[in-house]
């Protein structure tokens, strides 16, 4: 895997040692259709020579534009990284989507990036029906008419189908939402993850003997709550567990926010602060109450031994 260099300010491009060549967009879910924007940029960097840079927006344009209407966030910035980096990729600008920022013209936008990128901008490549800018005021168009105009190429790059249907963000939510993770992985094009930082718990899961990372998800459409068998990658490595996504409504009370947490088979490292990428191998079970901890803890056993009898399948 590549290391990251992730930009948080526009003006961090003039740190390229080359030109220029830039996959833009929202990019969230990083699906077959955004992995194929950003393949462009990395084709057209292999080929002219010079710098590939995903430029991405956090938070979410709908987030501020109509927060309202914002769909569940699939990829955070911190998991974008991850992924990116797997796709060979290492560089990331990151833009704040504020007010300020959506007022702009998308004419002025393009105008930013020529100023900022010292040694020229030789491509950008973007979704083929991609609008961007305040009202929707840049598009393919625009952007091959600034091209002509200051020598910089413009790939906008066609929808991706499978199966028939067109690969998006609102298909790959409805499928997490629903727990289809076969459709999800159609549309990924690799395994749907959760991107987690294992925080201190109750450790009542240590005491009764199967201990868990907690992990606080910054993914925010998750699948639905359950039992599944999982597996977290940690340091490179594939390591297979039960997970419990939900309210853990045997040891708390009231109002709860849905949490992961994960027990992982034949694992003792200390965990906390270290972030873990899960992968929802198998639902098992709904999350239900027990009578008591005793009950909780007898039924963990058969989740486990559940969980397990697939492990040497993986």
């Amino acid at each position: 895997m590549q290391s990251m260099e992730l930009y948080r300010d526009i003006r961090e491009l003039q740190k390229l040692p080359g030109p220029a060549h830039l996959a833009i967009g929202v990019f969230d879910g990083l699906h077959l259709g955004h992995q194929a924007v950003v393949r462009c940029a990395l084709e057209a960097a292999r080929k002219g020579g010079g710098e590939t840079v995903v430029v991405t927006f956090d938070p979410h344009p709908v987030s501020v534009l109509a927060p309202e209407k914002a769909p569940r966030l699939l990829t955070s910035t911190r998991h974008k990284v991850k992924l990116l980096s797997a796709f060979g990729v290492t560089r990331m600008l990151a833009i704040q989507f504020d007010e300020n920022f959506s007022r702009k013209t998308g004419e002025l936008f393009v105008a930013d990036l020529l100023a900022v990128c010292e040694h020229g901008l030789k491509t950008i490549c973007v979704g083929e029906t991609w609008a961007f800018g305040h009202q929707r005021s840049g598009n393919v168009a625009l952007l091959e008419k600034m091209g002509a105009e200051h020598g910089f190429q413009v790939r906008g790059v066609p929808t991706v189908s499978v199966d028939g249907e067109v690969v998006s963000s609102t298909a790959l939510r409805a499928a997490i939402q629903e727990g289809n993770f076969e459709t999800a992985r159609k549309l990924l094009g690799r395994d749907y993850t959760v991107l987690g930082t294992v925080i201190e718990g109750r450790k009542l899961g240590r005491q009764i003997g199967f201990p868990t990372a907690n992990l606080t998800v910054h993914n925010e459409q998750l699948p639905p709550s359950g039992v599944y068998a999982v597996s977290a990658e940690w340091n490179g490595k594939k390591i297979k567990g039960v997970g419990n996504l939900g309210v853990r409504p045997t040891v708390e009370g009231g109002d709860v926010k849905r949490l992961l947490e994960v027990h992982l088979f034949d694992f003792k490292e200390d965990l906390y602060g270290q972030d873990l990428e899960i992968t929802f191998d198998r639902f098992l079970r709904e999350e239900r109450k027990f009578g008591g901890v005793e009950e909780l803890k007898a039924q963990i056993e058969k989740d486990v031994a559940a969980a397990m009898d697939n492990r040497s399948g993986y």
